[in-house]
């Protein structure tokens, strides 16, 4: 709220010029109210009138002194316009560190008589009062401006809906946006940006829709809350609407449109984004090189993302962190640990996000004691508090090791309450380490934290199933159908010649899935010749283990791999996208194919990169 001018008003008394001033100087850059009056002293000796002082200069270093009635006195017999110095005041109190200020000011300049504000002063207030998010004075600058008959002034209106939206206030925003007499492009793009801001992305793309004109930024904010929702797909299919418009995307488009490519693992479209900023120059942007890494990482192609680094002149802690994510979740956890000595040898001081990169390396090289080491640096060299991320890391780490008790301690011991991603990871390593009654505590906690997630509901299921507990198995299955609980459908898409193929556990709908399930068959003999036996501990069915192998040669990555075999030219990697964690069969099939076939595979699955070669996985069966 305007409150009480709390300025002293104060004239102090003439102070003598000392000789050795350099008077033209002094008069033009004075600095502070002492410095002013002896300028101003040397002005009226010297019959000079007060309009020679620079104005606004006068008003700045004077503003909320006090020598404020001075300088106003000054202003005020110059015979210039008063109002000019005093907004130049204003805008750089909003500008600047102490918008609190301006409006402080404001209430002194209406009670010293100054003359009515005009659209800047307003202009300026509004900025302050955004800056604050002081909604009461904020609405009380509205008043005035409709008062004083601003309500055509377009600049000005926008500036009142963009303050509303801001400060979350919306309803005001809107019922303003709904009757200004016209409306701009900067208009619609504030209600969409903000509304994208809090997550209302169909209300956006109502608005987003109905625009009588786009520009660059109404596109890029429009893609960029897709992106932001998951709905990266809709936002790539924007993107081409967009060039077919005849715009330009500028750096901030290219760097929400990679986000999508790496979400969606769409790696051509992502080549062709990178192909795009090497064009127009933005090869050499930061933000740019940071997101094609990232992109390169999410796509498989660890390479292509460190070639991006490798030729950045300069890199920032988002670089270096982004390729040590990379090379952690593609199994590459020495390497990682190399380029973070790397990067502190060069002076980068790492972040929070650095640390999840290196405690998830060591996490999947079974590297516990270098993983304890740097937990304890993070917070004793860094002074960065570990978050539940970093707790999350260290318990999956401990959790795959086999260290389940010291897992369980660090998660009671936590500073901050454990999620279900935490006790997760606790009934992940119960798994590999067949500990039933440890994972059955986790899950009551899962179903206390999130009791919606199909996931653990399965690992549960499988810890059971291979105990030979299926009265158990069971009873997880009705738990799952009395709370509403789906199990999420294995899938998995691969791209080929630009055009995504998803395959679905079991499905046989694809116009292709006669080819693709012969041969199969003629790759399973092959699988069978060099030593491989359907793993079927991995069906959670209580069936016959010819029943098993049914489920199991239908898994949606088995299916994915032989179409990509079957269309993808001999020697080229073949890339597949799955939604869940790859099982144990498929890993093993895998495996074998990528040496068979003489091909390099690589999957993304949810928890990580595995890069099939020459028999191989880099994720060293440990996953």
């Amino acid at each position: 709220m305007l409150s009480s001018c709390s300025c002293s008003l104060v004239v102090t008394p003439e102070i003598p010029i000392s000789q050795n001033l350099q008077t033209n100087e002094l008069i033009k850059n004075f600095k502070t109210p002492f410095e002013l009056k002896q300028a101003h002293a040397f002005l009226i000796k010297n019959n000079a009138p007060p309009s020679s002082l620079p104005l606004t200069r006068v008003a700045i270093v004077c503003a909320l002194t006090p020598s404020f009635s001075y300088a106003h006195q000054i202003i005020h017999l110059s015979n210039l316009p008063e109002l000019p110095p005093w907004n130049s005041s204003l805008k750089f109190f909003a500008e600047n560190s102490s918008p609190q200020q301006a409006i402080t000011l404001f209430l002194c300049l209406r009670q010293m008589g100054t003359p009515l504000p005009d659209h800047f002063t307003c202009s300026f207030l509004l900025k302050a009062c955004t800056r604050l998010l002081d909604i009461s004075t904020g609405r009380i600058v509205h008043s005035y401006l409709e008062k004083l008959g601003f309500q055509k002034n377009l600049i000005l209106l926008n500036m009142v809906v963009n303050f509303y939206a801001i400060c979350g206030d919306m309803r005001s925003a809107q019922l303003l946006f709904d009757k200004m007499p016209q409306r701009d492009v900067v208009t619609w793009n504030i209600m969409m940006s903000q509304l994208i801001k809090r997550g209302d992305v169909g209300d956006a793309y109502r608005l987003f829709s109905v625009m009588p004109e786009r520009n660059v930024r109404s596109w890029t904010s429009m893609i960029n809350g897709f992106v932001q929702c998951g709905k990266a797909k809709e936002a790539l299919e924007l993107f081409l609407e967009m060039k077919k418009e005849g715009l330009r995307p500028n750096e901030v488009t290219v760097v929400a449109v990679l986000a999508a490519c790496a979400d969606l693992g769409d790696l051509e479209f992502g080549r062709s984004v990178h192909r795009f900023a090497n064009r127009n120059g933005l090869q050499g942007n930061v933000h740019v090189c940071n997101t094609l890494i990232d992109m390169y990482v999410k796509c498989g192609c660890l390479k292509d993302g460190f070639r991006v680094f490798d030729a950045m002149v300069e890199r920032t802690v988002v670089s270096w962190s982004s390729l040590i994510t990379g090379f952690a979740m593609h199994g590459y956890g020495e390497q990682a640990l190399e380029l973070y000595g790397e990067m502190v040898g060069s002076g980068v001081k790492p972040n929070h996000v650095t640390f999840i990169g290196i405690l998830h390396a060591c996490s999947h090289m079974g590297l516990v004691e270098e993983g304890r080491e740097f937990f304890t640096i993070m917070s004793r060299d860094y002074g960065i508090v570990p978050r539940i991320e970093h707790y999350g890391c260290l318990v999956d780490m401990l959790s795959r090791a086999g260290l389940l008790k010291e897992a369980h301690e660090v998660i009671v011991n936590m500073p901050m309450s454990p999620n279900g991603v935490i006790w997760g990871a606790l009934l992940g390593g119960c798994k590999l380490h067949r500990n039933t009654d440890l994972a059955e505590e986790a899950m009551r906690h899962i179903s206390e934290l999130d009791p919606l997630n199909d996931g653990y509901y399965v690992v549960l299921s499988n810890i059971y199933a291979e105990a030979g507990k299926w009265e158990e198995v069971t009873r997880i299955r009705k738990l799952m159908k009395n709370r509403g609980v789906k199990k999420t459908p294995g899938c998995s898409s691969i791209t080929i010649d630009e055009v995504v193929h998803e395959f679905v556990a079991g499905d046989d709908t694809h116009p292709h899935a006669k080819k693709i399930f012969g041969m199969w068959e003629k790759l399973l003999v092959k699988l069978k010749a060099k030593g491989y036996v359907p793993n079927t501990s991995v069906v959670l069915l209580d069936v016959e283990d010819e029943e098993k192998e049914k489920f199991l040669f239908r898994h949606s990555e088995k299916l994915a791999l032989v179409y990509g075999l079957m269309n993808i030219k001999p020697g080229m990697p073949i890339r597949i996208m799955k939604n869940l964690r790859v099982c144990e069969d498929c890993h093993a099939v895998f495996k074998l194919l990528s040496a068979m076939e003489n091909r390099e595979i690589v999957v993304r699955d949810r928890n990580r990169f595995h890069c099939f070669k020459n028999g191989f996985c880099t994720c060293k069966d440990y996953w």
